[in-house]
């Protein structure tokens, strides 16, 4: 499969990025950095600003699969900066007639309790509140159009750097947790999770979530 990867050279867009190419998929890295991904058999980089939506559009024409791994943390307003990116890298999608893009989500849409998401709870880490808000108005605006085919996957609260297991669980809209009353998932696995939706399409048009 021809599948491009934005934000390859990321925390979770670089497990993507080995976990695609792992698998004997070509990769096109649509980066900011391109000094920033390591070279590979397979894998072709590509300097990207996703804000250019013109430019977005002729770098992903052509493949199979968009892979969005877009993260706005470098701006100070991080919501506003996010959803400003992920309208471009929807509507490039949409131009250039990719079948289906993939969205690295957030957790804090998920519910812990039946009607209620992590990010109104009323200790979610002001640290995160941006990011959560970007991610959260991106599963929003997805859900509301019907142009571009599209997964959207939710990682656990906790995502860490780590092994691949290849042992894990799949959900919806309910957080997961394990033996101990925890929510965590590496980017590995997490990583196995997006490839295996990549090459099965088994949550189209759908959110869902992975953890341990």
């Amino acid at each position: 499969m021809n599948i491009a990867i934005i934000g390859a050279s990321g925390f979770i867009g670089s497990a993507l990025t080995k976990e695609a190419l792992s698998r004997g998929h070509q990769v096109k890295a649509l980066v900011s950095r391109p000094e920033a991904v390591e070279v590979s058999a397979g894998l072709t980089i590509h300097k990207v600003d996703v804000m250019d939506t013109a430019a977005l559009t002729a770098a992903v024409s052509g493949v199979e699969l968009v892979i969005s791994a877009f993260s706005g943390h470098k701006d100070a307003d991080v919501a506003a900066y996010y959803m400003q990116g992920f309208r471009s890298i929807l509507q490039a999608s949409i131009n250039s007639k990719v079948p289906r893009l993939l969205l690295v989500g957030g957790a804090a849409s998920l519910e812990y309790a039946p009607g209620q998401i992590l990010l109104d709870s009323p200790d979610f880490p002001a640290a995160y509140l941006g990011s959560a808000q970007g991610a959260y108005q991106a599963l929003q605006l997805l859900k509301a159009q019907s142009q571009q085919n599209w997964s959207y996957l939710s990682p656990a609260a906790e995502i860490f750097p780590g092994e691949k297991t290849g042992k894990f669980r799949l959900g919806l809209d309910q957080l997961m947790t394990d033996e101990q009353g925890k929510s965590r998932i590496s980017t590995a696995d997490y990583a196995v999770a997006m490839l295996d939706e990549a090459e099965q399409n088994q949550h189209a048009n759908t959110r869902f979530c992975v953890a341990y």
